[in-house]
């Protein structure tokens, strides 16, 4: 088995797409650290917002309610030191779907059942060599962000929050999303082994999909005036990876323990679909 995930491991780390791949989540977590360092720098220092004199007694409670929330600096801190997830689980979703579909993308599949017949110890190497690659990136960006984010608050002479347990618990599930991500990223590619029809899905499904689907949520709980419909958006894997690392509870949001769940949920039907497709289909 450790000979199986080396040599899966060496199959990442020597494909020029690893290196594109780790350069643009950098990036894109240095660019999204920043507009979070803006968003935390106007919670920390402005006063409330001024509601216009006419709005429903009701709405301007809940709209000071999620306002006092966010202004709590363990929701600012966990959000600072979580920045980049958006892109970060699309880039180990994008790695888990390349793993697989590179095998039959350069025809080696037939090679690598041959020397190991056993299907299912295949994809569980391709499986925990995936996993342990999304949690050592989950590491060394929230590693960049936390040293980022403390140099930040000090500035903005904020309290660190690091030991604040809604923090900790943020960042540990912040980690728990990367590895399921990458489990679901490997089942979808054993779904559609066509190397582009599989990246061009998942972008569609992560990109837009979801986001379609959240609008139709937020619509339909508008429509009806039902506020417990806002929080089955948490359905949706995206919501649900986010919902995971809100560093507090914010009104009208899901639990973090029922994003887990829910993500959770997704990384067993991906891991057992990939396992039993991968048995049952011919290599070729």
């Amino acid at each position: 088995m450790s000979q199986l995930v080396r040599s899966e491991f060496r199959k990442i780390v020597t494909t020029n797409t690893w290196w594109l791949f780790l350069l643009a989540v950098f990036v894109l977590t240095a660019a999204s650290f920043a507009l979070n360092a803006l968003q935390a720098h106007s919670y920390i220092h402005e006063p409330a917002p001024q509601l216009p004199p006419n709005m429903p007694a009701e709405q301007a409670r809940q709209v000071l309610a999620d306002y006092t929330a966010r202004r709590n600096i363990a929701v600012q801190a966990a959000n600072l030191y979580t920045s980049g997830q958006y892109f970060g689980l699309l880039f180990v979703l994008l790695l888990g779907i390349l793993v697989v579909t590179n095998e039959f993308f350069h025809q080696t599949a037939t090679a690598t059942f041959l020397v190991t017949p056993q299907r299912t110890r295949v994809i569980a190497g391709k499986l925990t060599a995936t996993v342990t690659s999304a949690v050592g990136l989950c590491v060394a960006t929230m590693v960049l962000c936390v040293v980022a984010g403390v140099i930040f608050l000090s500035i903005e002479g904020a309290a660190f929050a690091l030991t604040d347990p809604a923090v900790v618990r943020a960042l540990l599930l912040n980690l728990l999303a990367y590895a399921i991500w990458a489990v679901v990223g490997v089942g979808f590619g054993t779904l559609i082994r066509n190397q582009l029809a599989a990246v061009i899905v998942a972008l569609a499904l992560y990109l837009v999909a979801s986001q379609i689907a959240a609008g139709i949520i937020q619509l339909v709980a508008f429509l009806t005036h039902a506020e417990w419909v806002t929080k089955l958006a948490v359905v949706v894997p995206s919501i649900a990876s986010q919902v995971m690392i809100t560093g507090g509870d914010l009104p009208g949001n899901p639990p973090q323990w029922l994003g887990a769940v829910v993500l959770v949920a997704y990384g067993v039907v991906a891991g057992a679909a990939g396992t039993l497709l991968t048995r049952r289909r011919d290599v070729s």
